[in-house]
């Protein structure tokens, strides 16, 4: 369920030890590496493969995108998809369901040829051996057809919205590489399996670099990729290089370690989040430079809507009211991230929906109390003692009881561990105490991460749980997946067991809705509805703090997901000493 590793406990004084000295000593393993432009990034950890299809981490998938290249990615400014491979927008034939796609002039780090044979075999391999992280992105194309050398023409099966946000954004191989591996493994009995254990020590690039050298344990060197097909050439109004002669990787294990590497200046650039304890004596340095950015990301609230009391829309709201999302942000979160309103992050702004509903925004602690006494009192709830008396004065609610009659049982709020996210266990913590001001007898439990989503995602015993995705995609089909009924099932994503038949309706319409417009019209109106419905209460979205040497290189590329992207380092270029 993470799609990122949250590093919790707040760093303290970082201590200048032998073995870290020993950490950042500078890279001497390229004899001419000081004469070279050669950028240093940091990493937490080294890539677990360069296997394409088994790279689900965020280490081999940082490497991985400077070679394997898509179709279509996002321009910075506006998320658009923008042709890459692609040398234009694709041609939709609404009729005969087909999107034709012309690829630019391009070679392969070896000099052969990059065709649309290659695009096509990257999506029959996808089909035949079924890959799981790009199946569903693939498995509606009845046909995949190559007119010529530099044009792909697919034919759909049925509409699908994704197959301009997912299927064009798949990672392109090359043929001739992959073609006799799938042959030998066509008549296994697992041939998925055997691909997954290939081992790929030399990757063929069609991006800006290409893997020089792979030093366990301590870094990935990768060179400028002479035969890119970027290079020269403005694509969204860039200028791409690469203007670099090629990036080194470095590994660290601890952000300690990192972040002391970049004060040092044994790196240029420390590619992961910063935790609020760094900031300030980072931007006290005078050669470091920290860039805040927004995510596509979502923190929240799941409610378990296949037991009591949360099967009742009423105490949902009740509790989205004494939430204080507001006190989260600030007071818990230092400011390090936005409020959350709706499931799709503001930063997904053309998808984001503004217009849903914002509960208890801009109401005072006893404004808050007041108007979730009056809904659960509304709802048929009744106290031993309400948490406003009949003088009208805020006191400590106690013993809240249940429409029927019945007392309420103890809820229990699920949590990751402080040691993992120190912010959400804390969140776990105030909306205990929120809820006990109501006479909602609560507990925060913290509980490892893996257990918890067990707990979740399979067995379905749960209250309420605080957990997030870090790396929400920027096509919001998730909402679908999350919400639909028919993934209300163990493992499925549906974790919170909604079911109401009219998202179902227009969530379908929107996996199938080729016209944006229209399709934008459909996903404001799923937000609507669930954030009237409230299986989830959004909290906040973390923004991304990264530090980099201002002394080395410019014309970093800020974009949603922060600054370490392709157009970075197509982009960035040596200062030039005064």
């Amino acid at each position: 369920m993470e799609k990122e590793i949250f590093h919790a406990v707040m760093p303290g004084v970082i201590c200048l030890t032998l073995f870290l000295w020993i950490l950042i000593m500078p890279i001497h393993f390229v004899p001419s590496a000081h004469a070279k432009n050669y950028i240093k990034i940091g990493l937490l950890e080294e890539p677990k493969t360069l296997n394409i299809w088994l790279a689900t981490d965020a280490w081999s998938s940082k490497v991985l995108s400077q070679i394997y290249q898509p179709l279509y990615i996002r321009e910075p400014e506006n998320l658009d998809l923008t042709p890459w491979l692609a040398a234009e927008n694709p041609v939709y034939d609404a009729k005969a369901l087909t999107y034709t796609v012309k690829i630019r002039p391009a070679k392969w780090s070896d000099g052969s040829e990059l065709t649309s044979e290659d695009v096509a075999f990257t999506g029959h391999l996808i089909k035949i051996l079924k890959v799981p992280r790009y199946l569903s992105s693939w498995e509606f194309i009845q046909k995949i057809e190559t007119p010529d050398k530099r044009t792909v023409r697919f034919t759909l099966r049925e509409p699908k919205a994704i197959f301009l946000s997912r299927t064009l954004t798949t990672p392109i191989i090359q043929k001739k590489c992959w073609e006799a591996i799938l042959e030998r493994v066509k008549g296994l009995e697992k041939p998925l399996l055997e691909v997954l254990k290939q081992k790929i020590v030399n990757p063929i690039s069609s991006g800006p670099f290409v893997l020089k050298e792979w030093r366990r344990g301590a870094y990935v060197f990768l060179e400028r990729n002479e035969h890119f097909f970027g290079r020269g050439q403005e694509i969204a109004g860039y200028h791409l290089g690469p203007h670099i002669d090629g990036i080194i990787f470095k590994f660290f294990g601890t952000s300690d370690a990192a972040v002391l590497a970049l004060m040092k200046g044994s790196i240029d650039m420390f590619w992961w989040g910063l935790q609020e304890g760094y900031l300030a004596d980072l931007e006290d340095h005078k050669n470091v430079k920290v860039i805040t950015s927004e995510k596509s990301a979502l923190y929240y609230v799941g409610f378990n809507l296949r037991k009591k009391p949360f099967n009742d829309i009423q105490f949902r709201k009740a509790v989205a009211l004494i939430t204080d999302k507001h006190f989260i942000v600030k007071r818990i979160l230092q400011g390090y991230a936005l409020q959350a309103d709706s499931i799709v992050p503001s930063s997904n702004a053309f998808w984001h929906d503004p217009n849903v509903p914002k509960y208890g925004e801009g109401l005072t602690r006893d404004e808050r109390i007041r108007k979730a006494h009056q809904l659960l009192k509304e709802g048929g709830y009744t106290w031993e003692e309400p948490p406003v008396n009949a003088e009208g004065e805020i006191v400590q609610g106690e013993e809240l009881r249940l429409p029927d009659g019945s007392e309420m049982k103890r809820l229990t709020i699920l949590t990751p561990p402080a040691d993992y996210d120190p912010q959400r266990a804390m969140v776990g913590i105030m909306i205990q105490e929120w809820l006990k001001m109501l006479g909602i007898p609560t507990t925060s439990k913290p509980m490892p991460l893996g257990s918890l989503i067990q707990q979740v995602k399979t067995r379905h015993d749960f209250d309420l749980f605080v957990l997030g995705y870090g790396n929400l995609s920027l096509d919001p089909d998730y909402l679908r997946n999350f919400f639909i009924s028919k993934n209300n099932r163990a493992k499925g994503w549906n974790t919170s067991g909604y079911n109401n038949p009219r998202f179902d309706r227009i969530a379908n319409a929107s996996a199938d809705a080729m016209n944006r417009e229209k399709r934008k019209a459909l996903i404001w109106e799923m937000q609507e509805i669930l954030m009237h419905d409230l299986p989830w209460l959004p909290l906040y979205t973390p923004k991304l703090a990264e530090g980099l040497r201002e002394d080395r290189f410019t014309g970093w590329v800020k974009t949603v997901g922060g600054i370490g992207n392709r157009w970075s380092f197509c982009n960035i270029k040596p200062v030039k000493k005064k």
